[in-house]
């Protein structure tokens, strides 16, 4: 009988604990869930090798620091300079010297290392300061490309800031947006050192709280931060940001079908006919939870001709042209690309960007392509042309489409296929007839895109990589450098690419799109032609 009453009590107690669990779990699972709202979530599968502004270089690391760090001057997303911790800003007569007026009430994020009051407001020798570390060869900095037009600049007072250039240079102030141009401490730099990468102090909308290499990284709120909404609270609304750093790109898929993550970026192979139709629609198994947002990307993808080549049908403007005309770019997003990317009949300049005409192209005409082709044999004798396209595996798919499309002109067609790493080299030596290339926005001006055209960037020393060489072309690109008038530079811009497309020393077959998807919980995540992750906006429901 005691036996049974001993036996019952401690039943009675192991259903009290678990219930007890039971309503701990319940709790916590319900905290979780009224808390997720405010944390947003993404995956780097890059990895992130640096926290310090001066090393953004990789797309993972400028997201990053995009979140701690600001500058003079920001970019929206119509690409569009805007004051950040600049209020306003004055650009002399010749477009030689630019003077920045700071704001005076912006403040670090908090570290014991300011002292008292833990924190204390920017001023102008503070930028000073930031950009000097891009110069110090004992940092090597990859962003001290950026200051190369620069003479001088100096800390006038606390609240002004003035830059020198060398020669004008209107796409200034959109390199000025660029995370490499944050404004850093320069105790708290000093005093970590390289380890800054690890700690470091910005006045950005999310300050650093936590970082497990290659684990998680967390950001928090900076409730500090200057920037207010159009209704003038403070942003941003998010409480936190939390980043996992999965090594590929379908575990992040999976992760975020299953809620696990907000946002993903980019069309992987892995999953990209899972989740889009081979039109570049969502498919309705995600499209009660997912958003897709896509937009235009400051990347042409294109194929070159080194027209210093001695091989006669790289030299002929005919079999250049024939290329151009020979293949349906159209059918090759639908196949190869689910339909995400623009099909390239405008010039080099991309969609997105100032400049862009969507006439200077060609159009798919194959019976063009053949008269070309015909019209080549006649001229030259050789019965039998035939060019080689070299690419990496990446791109294999494109150019045997290609390939295949072009053949049929009459044009034979080979494909040698070499490592990334190779290729780089040899077109920058010349050493390659054609090539597959892409160009991505160093900055968002169209005068980065046409300086691939210059004569004087000649390969190795500049982006040049086809030798293009055109007196004219040189005339209009040197105008644009000192033409202050916006709209006159973009007309002189898409003159000299006009000008590329009739002599065709590219094929240029699509620009990319910045392609997003995030939960449908997610607000405010805009996109924008340089794929920056702008998080300040953001707002879960």
């Amino acid at each position: 009988m005691l036996r049974n009453h001993i036996h019952s009590i401690n039943l009675t107690k192991g259903i009290f604990i678990v219930i007890i669990n039971l309503l701990i779990f319940s709790c916590k699972d319900s905290l979780q869930k009224s808390t997720d709202n405010l944390v947003f979530r993404y995956n780097e599968h890059k990895n992130i090798s640096s926290l310090d502004p001066a090393f953004s270089k990789d797309l993972a690391d400028i997201w990053a620091t995009n979140q701690l760090f600001n500058g003079l001057v920001q970019m929206d997303d119509k690409m569009q300079v805007l004051p950040s911790i600049a209020k306003d800003w004055t650009i002399s007569e010749d477009a030689l010297t630019y003077t920045f007026i700071l704001r005076k009430d912006i403040f670090f994020h908090k570290h014991k290392l300011f002292g008292k009051d833990s924190t204390r407001t920017v001023k102008a020798s503070d930028f000073e300061y930031s950009l000097n570390r891009l110069k110090d060869s004992k940092i090597a900095s990859p962003g001290r490309w950026v200051l190369n037009k620069v003479e001088r600049y100096q800390a006038i007072n606390d609240t002004l800031f003035e830059i020198h250039l060398q020669q004008p240079f209107p796409a200034f102030l959109g390199l000025l947006s660029m995370k490499y141009c944050s404004v850093v401490p320069k105790e708290i730099v000093e005093h970590y050192g390289s380890d800054f990468r690890a700690n470091p102090i910005g006045t950005g909308p999310f300050k650093f709280k936590r970082w497990e290499e290659n684990i998680k990284l967390v950001f928090r709120k900076n409730e500090s931060y200057f920037e207010t909404d159009e209704e003038n609270k403070r942003l941003p609304y998010l409480e936190a940001i939390a980043i996992t750093f999965l090594p590929d790109k379908q575990s992040e898929f999976l992760q975020f079908a299953q809620g696990n993550i907000d946002y993903i970026s980019g069309l992987d192979a892995s999953y990209k006919d899972e989740i889009l139709t081979a039109s570049g629609h969502l498919r309705a198994v995600y499209d009660k939870d997912v958003n897709m947002i896509r937009g235009p990307y400051l990347n042409t993808e294109y194929l070159a001709f080194y027209m210093d080549s001695e091989i006669p049908e790289i030299q002929s403007e005919l079999i250049r042209k024939a290329v151009n005309y020979g293949f349906d770019r159209q059918k090759m997003m639908v196949y190869l690309r689910n339909g995400i990317g623009i099909p390239a009949y405008g010039g080099f300049i991309p969609k997105g960007l100032p400049g862009y005409n969507e006439t200077i192209g060609y159009t798919y005409q194959p019976e063009k392509s053949k008269q070309l082709i015909s019209q080549f044999k006649t001229e030259t004798g050789i019965e039998n042309p035939e060019i080689t396209i070299t690419t990496t595996s990446n791109y294999l798919s494109f150019c045997e489409y290609i390939q295949r499309e072009i053949q049929k002109t009459g044009l034979q067609v080979k494909i040698d296929v070499i490592p990334a790493a190779t290729l780089k080299d040899a077109k920058a030596n010349g050493k390659l007839d054609m090539f597959r290339a892409s160009w991505v926005a160093d900055y968002p001006d169209a005068e980065n895109y046409l300086s691939l055209y210059f004569s004087k960037n000649f390969a190795p020393n500049g982006p040049n990589y086809t030798h293009f060489n055109n007196k004219q072309f040189d005339t209009w690109f040197e105008e644009a450098f000192i033409e202050t008038n916006t709209k006159k530079r973009e007309q002189l811009y898409a003159k000299m690419d006009s000008l590329v497309m009739q002599q065709a020393p590219v094929v240029v077959m699509f620009y990319d799109e910045v392609v997003r998807f995030t939960r449908k919980n997610v607000r405010g995540l805009g996109i924008n032609p340089i794929n920056l992750l702008e998080l300040k906006r953001v707002k879960k429901d």
